[in-house]
């Protein structure tokens, strides 16, 4: 067989197999020690906190989504959010706070142990699945900025780019996206920042590189891709409440027994199974959170 070499190569170019080799070992070194960090980063300790529900599949949960900034249909999110960028990313919270800061989200990482949490997720429009999220509690956080006598609210924003958001282009919500929570309620073990599913970075479809989980209420409650956190001493405004008032309440916590204008409440689907399911008070929460509403008429206050 004839082999044609070039000659303007100069033998001074060519590298030495034994050099190649080491840049090759020195290659594949590298590349297993930034995926060896990458698992210890998200490596999270089991959560008491969990429910013993199966999850849903790492592909149901990531290929069925609500998130309005990158299309309205379930498919939009896993087609279209691949180019956000999420590093470098930075969270400012401020407001009613002794200590305001703007945190880095590797920072964020390091306020609290990373756990595990299997949770419960219901969707206004009637379907669930139960998701395990690594995060951490979002008190470790609130703790670390000092809140004032007259934090009685905490208000989230997402990154408002419509350039990589192209959901951000159309009217379909008042951008960019915000939600609130009451002060017990964000203080509340159970209320988690989410960085991460299934033991991996949070994908960026799901809220990356970090959104809130308030397993009690509604999904759409936990805004995704947090770029700032409020605290202050009136209720805040928020998107779908704005959007449509008398169909998202403020509070927003599930609950089978008022139903929205246009469905049912009473019972749920979860992805992957056909029949449907009774949906639980607080979505099967009760016993946690039903405290933090006694006394209150929970038909007007939805």
């Amino acid at each position: 067989m004839l082999i044609l070499q070039r000659s303007d190569i100069l033998p001074s170019e060519i590298t030495p197999q034994s050099v190649f080799l080491n840049r090759r070992q020195l290659m594949i070194a590298a590349a297993a020690l930034l995926a060896s960090e990458a698992s210890a980063a998200f490596k999270a300790q089991p959560s008491h906190f969990s429910t013993k529900d199966a999850p849903n599949s790492l592909k149901q949960i990531s290929t069925y989504n609500n998130y309005y900034e990158f299309g309205t249909d379930k498919s939009d999110p896993a087609e279209n959010a691949g180019k956000l960028k999420t590093r470098p990313w930075s969270i400012t919270v401020d407001g009613e706070v002794g200590k305001p800061r703007v945190f880095s989200i590797d920072e964020l990482l390091k306020l609290a142990p990373l756990e595990e949490r299997i949770y419960r997720l219901r969707c206004v429009e009637g379907w669930s699945m139960v998701i395990p999220w690594v995060g951490i509690p979002l008190a470790s956080l609130l703790k670390q900025i000092a809140p004032t006598s007259r934090a009685r609210y905490v208000a989230f924003e997402t990154l408002h780019d419509p350039q990589q958001m192209p959901g951000q282009l159309t009217r379909s919500l008042q951008w960019p996206y915000r939600e609130g929570l009451r002060i017990d309620e964000a203080m509340h073990p159970l209320t988690l920042l989410a960085v991460g599913l299934y033991g991996e970075v949070l994908p960026n479809q799901n809220g990356a590189p970090l959104r809130l989980v308030v397993p009690w209420k509604y999904g759409f409650k936990s805004i995704k891709a947090i770029v700032r956190i409020r605290l202050q001493e009136n209720q805040p405004a928020t998107s779908w409440n704005l959007a449509a008032p008398n169909e998202y309440g403020f509070y927003s916590n599930v609950n089978p027994d008022v139903d929205h204008p246009r469905w049912s409440q009473t019972k749920e689907r979860r992805i992957g199974e056909i029949l449907k399911r009774p949906t639980l008070p607080f979505n099967g929460y009760a016993e946690q959170v039903a405290s933090l509403y006694k006394g209150m008429d929970l038909r007007k206050l939805f």
